[in-house]
């Protein structure tokens, strides 16, 4: 009796509810992006609203990766990695605007070398998805550590501009964006198992 008990305790979760779980984070998180390319509002952007999309972020992306069935830990390291850049971020609040690029940089190669792994595992369309959102985190980061060097002569003169926070802000968005669009991808494929 204790072992029936604890066997329906434990279901696997179906095909469909998976792909049901993953389809509702990737809209979440492309929600998320849009609202972080809604940030440049203001003339600067707090650290705490950074660090809170990524946190939302990275914890939806955690819970999403515990819904796939393969590279599980993969995906679940790369919401991980995205929660803690935005807990540095709560915890570490900056009134300046470019102590906050460097976590972000780290931040985008850290998950670009995960995802990179990641799209190694998988296969089809999952792998060119995961791969793209691998290189799109890759290309952010080297964008922004291009742009550093001129962007420091600027804001050292001018401040933060209007256009460089926007930048900024829609850096977080596509890198948002694209993750969203992988997982809704996984979750496609997942409906196709279950069918």
């Amino acid at each position: 009796m204790k072992v029936d008990v604890a066997t329906q305790a434990h279901h696997p979760l179906s095909d469909r509810m998976r792909a049901r779980g993953l389809r509702v984070a990737a809209i979440v998180i492309i929600l998320l992006g849009a609202g972080a390319a809604l940030l440049p509002a203001g003339k600067t952007i707090s650290s705490d609203m950074i660090g809170g999309l990524l946190i939302a972020a990275g914890l939806i992306e955690t819970v999403a990766g515990s819904l796939r069935r393969e590279v599980r830990g993969y995906a679940m390291a790369a919401g991980i990695v995205t929660a803690l850049a935005g807990l540095l971020f709560v915890l570490n609040p900056e009134t300046h605007f470019f102590p906050t690029v460097w976590p972000i940089i780290g931040w985008l190669v850290v998950r670009s070398v995960i995802l990179a792994a990641e799209a190694v595992e998988t296969r089809d369309s999952v792998r060119i998805w995961t791969a793209l959102s691998a290189g799109m985190d890759l290309l952010l980061a080297v964008l922004l550590m291009t742009g550093l060097s001129v962007s420091t002569i600027v804001v050292s003169v001018f401040g933060p501009t209007r256009e460089l926070v926007a930048a900024f802000a829609w850096i977080l968005a596509a890198s948002f964006v694209v993750n969203g669009l992988m997982l809704l991808e996984v979750a496609s494929c997942e409906d196709e198992a279950a069918a």
